[in-house]
């Protein structure tokens, strides 16, 4: 009986395998990469580079791939004079992985070697939720070839309990994970659409924006368990980062949405504020979730254009007539 039951568990982990093998081949057909490789380690990094002038960096959050900013902020700055670089984060996309890659000075080194390939002058770094810990890391590891940071609804700080999801402890646990991955292919993509609402909310999701963005290229296995790697270690990486933000030396304009039902601003955006008063302008959008970069593309990529100018932003701007 037990030998029938584990040849079951084995034909179905098996056809899991290849399910999830035709998924993968198909998606990467659907959504090939877009940009060049550049070599770090020993993997590629995959950064799509576009337009010309004053080099500007988006770094994507969890979950997430480059796509995502060419959705808004790269049509906003498209046509400016500024050269977008918008790599895949190590693990995603079509970005390799080194060892520990999950680790935040690994994927700020990463970043680094992308700017120190492609770009002459320090630069303004983009980063979304958890590549705002990214963007951060890489202004306090790799001040030099930082100008000024913009942060989007950014993951900052240790939150306390909770906050992973129960899938990703599941899939980043050894061995184990590796199975469970095989079946994300099965699900991932319904359950990815079904989440947006949340996400956006109270902003409104953009039409078709699960395919427009590539999100079916998380639910390939690999990427699915450095996903989660990255989820699952971020918190004890944060606790440790946040030592540091009295170090930060340049500009960082922090978008946050009052709305965000995916972390609470009080306990990131708030702080980081808290922490480096001197360089840190924190602009409050009452109308906004998780994603601003949607609903406040505009003004979000205008601050970028001017902090690329080298101008001076404060508070002051971001306030309405009304206060």
């Amino acid at each position: 009986m037990k030998l029938a039951c584990l040849s079951v568990v084995l034909l179905i982990a098996l056809g899991a395998c290849v399910s999830s093998k035709n998924f993968s081949e198909r998606v990467e057909q659907i959504y090939p990469p877009l940009g060049e490789f550049v070599s770090y380690k020993d993997v590629a990094l995959h950064v799509i580079d576009r337009g010309d002038g004053s080099p500007v960096m988006m770094i994507h959050g969890a979950s997430a791939n480059a796509r995502e900013y060419l959705l808004t902020l790269e049509p906003e700055l498209s046509g400016e004079m500024v050269r977008l670089l918008i790599p895949d984060r190590p693990g995603h996309g079509y970005s390799g992985r080194p060892d520990e890659g999950f680790e935040l000075g690994i994927q700020a080194e990463a970043m680094a070697t992308i700017l120190k390939a492609k770009a002459e002058e320090p630069v303004v770094i983009v980063g979304h939720s958890f590549g705002g810990a990214v963007a951060l890391r890489l202004a306090l590891d790799h001040p030099e070839l930082v100008k000024s940071v913009v942060l989007l609804a950014p993951v900052t700080h240790d939150w306390g309990d909770g906050g992973v999801a129960w899938y990703n402890r599941i899939a980043a646990f050894p061995l184990v994970g590796n199975v469970f991955s095989q079946f994300a292919p099965s699900v991932g993509p319904d359950m990815a659409r079904t989440s947006l609402d949340r996400l956006f909310s109270p902003a409104p999701a953009p039409e078709n924006y699960a395919d427009r963005m590539g999100v079916d290229l998380l639910f390939r296995p690999p990427t699915f368990r450095r996903n989660a790697a990255d989820v699952v270690n971020l918190k004890q990486q944060l606790a440790e980062q946040q030592k540091r933000y009295g170090e930060i030396s340049v500009p960082v304009v922090v978008f946050s949405g009052a709305g965000d039902t995916v972390l609470k601003p009080k306990l990131h955006s708030a702080k980081l504020r808290r922490d480096a008063p001197e360089h840190v302008i924190l602009v409050k959008l009452a109308d906004e979730g998780h994603m601003p970069q949607h609903g406040k593309a505009g003004l979000i990529s205008q601050t970028i254009l001017r902090l690329a100018k080298g101008e001076s932003v404060q508070e002051a701007d971001f306030e309405t007539p009304n206060g």
